[in-house]
């Protein structure tokens, strides 16, 4: 008798169905539920630069372009108008102090001198004859007073004797009144005398001293007048070199009008235009440097023009002479220096390194490449203090940590990159 085959109710197949099935519907729970799902994007290594996080010295500085300008800069100008006669120099030369430059003519100025001294010499000759005229008085009003002296010793010895007289009635008492009546007119005279001389002593000196003012006025003028015409004749003021000049023979100069000028060598200063962001952080004493030749100047704010033109504010520095360096050698004139302009001391700090990624994120977020140097994350961070070199890094990156700092431009806002 046949026996019936039993049909197996788990065969490899369906169970190999299920396995399958199962291990598929493991696949998609951890894709969705365990699985990375942030965005990525393949970069290649040799398009990016990695950067690690350090940690050393920072120092705040910001590069400035400076132009050399000489120590002490003195303009020539016209005092006067006039029409150049003459040129002792050319532009170019060194001048000593005093050394004649340029001779200008004005004819109105000379004829205005020569009636000022006109005028002072005939103020001179009236004070001198009101002087003497004062003496004349003088002497003629003392002689008067001593003919008086004598007419009155006479009279008042007839007068005396007549006195005794009359009491021995040898003398008539019309004989005593004349002279007595004599006697006290010359009195009288003598007084009115005196009284004249000193009148005519206050008011000449008043008038002496009215014309002595009046002709130290002429003097002072006159001497205003000669110094004009002196400065007909430019000069160097200091020892220095004739930078420009701005005169021809026959050219009519006017007052004020600017004929040229002279730069003093004995030291240099360095004119820096800076930008307005930084005027609050700029201030008499900061110092900066620069290299010429190989060597490193330290130079040192000096002054600070607050005035903003076009966005820049300018300060002068000048070479710090108690370095061992002290000015460059060959330095010229309106030579261009790169200089270093600092803004705060040295400090320890942790750093990351400049670069592009900046332009995208402002600082407040960066890839941060994973330790097995296969992907990098977009991680937040904050930054601080910044230098063409640098930023300091204040939170959110550990030393040791790299960090793609090449541009982020073509990321997008991606979250994860695969490093290839």
């Amino acid at each position: 008798m046949d026996k019936p085959i039993e049909k197996k109710r788990w065969t490899p197949k369906k169970l190999a169905a299920i396995g399958g099935s199962v291990a598929l519907v493991v696949v998609i729970l951890y894709m969705t539920v365990l699985g990375d799902t942030r965005s990525k994007l393949n970069v290649e290594l040799d398009k990016i630069t990695i950067s690690a996080v350090d940690k050393g010295v920072f120092q705040e500085f910001i590069p400035v372009t400076g132009t050399v300008q000489p120590i002490r800069t003195i303009y020539l100008d016209a005092v006067e108008g006039g029409r150049v006669e003459k040129i002792y120099a050319e532009a170019g030369a060194m001048l000593n102090e005093g050394d004649p430059i340029v001779q200008l003519r004005n004819s109105q100025m000379i004829l205005d001198a020569v009636n000022r001294e006109a005028q002072m010499y005939e103020q001179v000759n009236n004070l001198q004859n009101t002087r003497v005229t004062m003496e004349q008085t003088r002497l003629n009003l003392k002689s008067q007073v001593i003919d008086l002296d004598n007419q009155i010793a006479a009279a008042e010895r007839v007068f005396r004797q007549n006195e005794k007289l009359i009491s021995a009635g040898h003398v008539s008492k019309e004989e005593y009144a004349r002279t007595k009546d004599a006697y006290e007119f010359l009195l009288k005279r003598r007084t009115l005398t005196l009284e004249t001389q000193h009148q005519d002593s206050v008011m000449r000196t008043a008038q002496v001293a009215q014309l002595e003012h009046s002709t130290g006025r002429l003097q002072s003028n006159l001497g205003i007048v000669r110094q004009n015409l002196d400065n007909m004749l430019v000069r160097a003021p200091v020892t220095g070199q004739l930078t420009s000049l701005n005169a021809e023979i026959g050219e009519a100069k006017t007052p004020g009008q600017r004929l040229g000028q002279i730069d003093v060598l004995n030291g240099f200063k360095v004119r820096v235009p800076i930008d307005e962001f930084y005027i609050a952080r700029t201030e008499v004493g900061q110092s900066g440097q620069c290299e010429i030749a190989g060597k490193t100047y330290r130079l040192v704010i000096r002054k600070v023009f607050s005035e903003v033109k076009n966005g820049r504010f300018e300060v002068d520095m000048t070479f710090d002479n108690g370095t061992n360096t002290g000015v460059p050698d060959g330095i010229k004139r309106g030579q261009s220096l790169q200089i270093r302009l600092e803004l705060g001391s040295e400090q320890q700090a942790i750093l990351l390194t400049r670069g592009g990624f900046y332009q995208k994120t402002g600082g407040q977020w960066v890839y941060v490449v994973d330790p097995s140097g296969s992907y990098a994350v977009k991680r937040t961070i904050r930054l601080g203090r910044q230098n063409p070199q640098a930023f300091e890094v204040l939170e959110g990156l550990q030393i040791g940590e790299k960090v793609i700092t090449s541009s982020y431009d073509n990321f997008g806002d991606i979250e994860k990159l695969v490093l290839k």
